[in-house]
């Protein structure tokens, strides 16, 4: 499959390094209006055989059968449009559009020609995430109750979106994915310090139709990198350190046992601090042992491989448009300082 990229920026050299080393994936175009970085694409990738200047170029081209997207976010809708109106597959950086109408249009654009169309979700790719989603799935955790996540660092600080576009987009799609539900209200809050107008610090809280909660906490000014997600359960709780080099995950056998009823424990009378902790469970902890490979990776071949067997990528227009939908009510809070409804939406 003959593959070209759009891009060549910060995030696009990762994706053009994964995507020239992939299987049955030839990537011979690159489309970088930035001329100075035309020698370095040259030199480090041989077989990019054409560096255009403009995206229409490159479509124009018929050997090209798939086009990887990694530009600015404004620019998605237009260019994943303009792709797949010229009969390309698409692959596209996280967010798939700036708004749900956009990704909807999108969607139905790609369902109509049968072309594929994949969001660069990356951490749907990461083995813990899906080792962390079997383990949900088997009900080792019992009924999940809350998640919280935080993703938190000293910058990258971003002049085009805010801290909520950048980084929040990465802990919806997990929690998408691990509840495999839509949520029904989300309520979001913010802060702006460096830049007016562009929140440096996001909170947003998600309800969920089956009465799980959400809370997720994105920043690119705090003074430690955090990517942490915590999973409480009703049997057992998680904790997913992406930052831990050899601890990713560690489930603690942990929970509260009253007739196999948490919620009457605070209706219970309690003789003392003793008989109080008796309704405490405290097991094992464990830390599964897992193999793991690049995200970016596994993502660039999941693409190539769902486009040459027409199979249904994990995280589709349709996946993507969900965490859009999510992120644009989010905004909408922000700015009305209420809570806002979401309609139901199939993942």
């Amino acid at each position: 499959m003959k593959c070209a990229q759009a891009g060549y920026g910060y995030w696009g050299r990762n994706l053009m390094r994964c995507f020239s080393s992939a299987r049955n994936c030839e990537l011979t175009v690159c489309c970088e209006p930035e001329t100075n970085l035309h020698d370095q694409i040259r030199s480090q990738y041989p077989n990019v055989r054409n560096i255009d200047i403009n995206l229409e170029t490159t479509l124009e081209r018929p050997e090209i059968e798939a086009v990887i997207l990694a530009t600015p976010a404004a620019l998605h809708h237009q260019q994943v449009k303009c792709c797949l109106e010229a009969g390309k597959h698409v692959f596209v950086e996280k967010p798939l559009a700036t708004s749900t109408k956009q990704c909807e249009e999108l969607v139905s654009l790609a369902d109509g020609k049968g072309l594929t169309l994949m969001v660069g979700h990356t951490f749907l790719y990461n083995d813990a995430v899906r080792w962390i989603k079997n383990f949900i799935d088997q009900g080792e955790l019992g009924n999940v109750q809350y998640i919280y996540f935080q993703r938190l660092a000293l910058g990258r600080v971003r002049k085009d979106v805010n801290v909520l576009w950048n980084l929040a987009p990465h802990d919806v799609s997990i929690a998408l994915y691990w509840l495999g539900e839509f949520p029904r209200e989300v309520l979001s809050t913010g802060q702006d310090f460096l830049q007016s107008g562009i929140d440096d610090i996001s909170f947003l809280n998600m309800k969920f139709p089956s009465g799980r909660f959400v809370q997720v906490h994105v920043s690119w000014l705090d003074p430690s990198k955090t990517r942490k997600a915590v999973v409480v359960g009703s049997r057992k709780m998680l904790v997913y350190d992406d930052c831990s080099p050899d601890q990713k995950i560690t489930v603690y056998d942990k929970g509260f046992d009253v007739d196999g009823k948490p919620q009457d424990i605070g209706s219970r009378p309690f003789d003392s601090f003793g008989d109080f902790s008796l309704i405490q469970r405290v097991g094992d902890i464990s830390i599964p042992r897992i193999s793991f490979r690049e995200p970016l990776q596994v993502e660039a071949q999941h693409f190539v491989d769902s486009v040459t067997t027409g199979g249904k990528p994990l995280s589709d227009g349709r996946s993507g448009a969900g965490v859009v939908a999510v992120l644009e009510a989010a905004s909408d809070s922000r700015r009305r300082k209420a809570a806002v409804e979401l309609s139901s939406l199939s993942l």
